[in-house]
This record gives C-alpha cells, structure tokens and sequence, in this order.
C-alpha cells in the first residue's frame, strides 16, 4: 500500500485528544492528515501530542488555512464529507486512493452551506434515531478503515 493512500480532513478540529487519537490513526495507516482552518488548541498541546503517542514522526500532518485551496490543489480528488445530514451510508461508496474523507468539528460538523454545496459526496455512519453523534475520532477510524478495507480487498 503506497504512502497517503487516504487523506482525513479535519476541518476547525476543537478538542486536542481527537486529534491526537486520529493522528495515531493515520500514522498506522500510512494516511495523511491535514488540518484545516481554525484550530481550537495549538499543536504543541500537551494532550494532543499525549494522545498520539510517540507517533509523531510516522505521521505525514498538514495544517491549511481554508478548504477551498485545499480542493484546488486536488483537482483530481474526490471529497467526502461526513455528516449526519444525509442518507447516504459510507459502506456504499467506492473509495478510490487519493480521496479525502472531511469531519467537522466535534461542536457542530461540517457547516451546511459546505454540505449543500456539496449533496453527492456527502456521507453517514448509521446510528440509533435517539442519538445525535459519534465522538468524532470513532467516526474517522470506521470511515477511514472502511476504504482501507476496500483497497486491500
């Protein structure tokens, strides 16, 4: 599997332990994570690099200031932005390497005028009616081995 097979987007990320866990995460997997946007800790929080471990230099992180250059940059890209507003269910897309799965911020997720703009790549991780989401380091780890399960199938 080559290097960066998959990029997670986390867009305005709030809490340092989420990042740092989905950090852990792409360093496993060889994904590049890429920050985006206001961050609500600085990276060289205590917490954040805790819950990365000793990972750090395994991991291949970008920090972008807006989502629009982001795309720009990856005209060729799908983007994949997960969200609790649709009812597509990410166990049935086809993932391709070199897509960007996109989590919003734990608070509030994706802003609606990025979804709306975006309706047919958008994306859900089913759950119970009565309940409102995931912690969003959980949700990147089922989308993110969701394709990693189809690339090496």
């Amino acid at each position: 599997m080559k290097s960066n097979f998959l990029n997670i987007v986390l867009f305005e990320p709030e809490i340092p332990q989420n990042t740092g866990n989905i950090a852990r995460l792409c360093a496993c997997l060889g994904a590049k994570l890429y920050l985006v946007g206001r961050l609500g800790f600085v990276l060289s929080d205590k917490y954040l690099k805790r819950a990365g471990l000793d990972y750090w230099d395994k991991l291949d992180i970008c920090h972008v200031d807006n989502l629009d250059d982001l795309i720009a940059k990856n005209p060729d890209s799908t983007f994949y932005y997960f969200t609790t507003k649709t009812d597509t269910v990410y166990t049935n897309i086809n993932y391709k390497q070199g897509d960007f799965l996109v989590f919003g911020p734990e608070t509030r997720g994706i802003p609606e005028e990025i979804l709306n703009k975006n309706k047919q790549t958008c994306a859900t991780i089913p759950m119970r009616k009565e309940t409102r989401s995931l912690n969003l380091s959980n949700s990147v780890a089922i989308a993110a081995y969701e394709a990693y399960r189809q690339f090496t199938n």
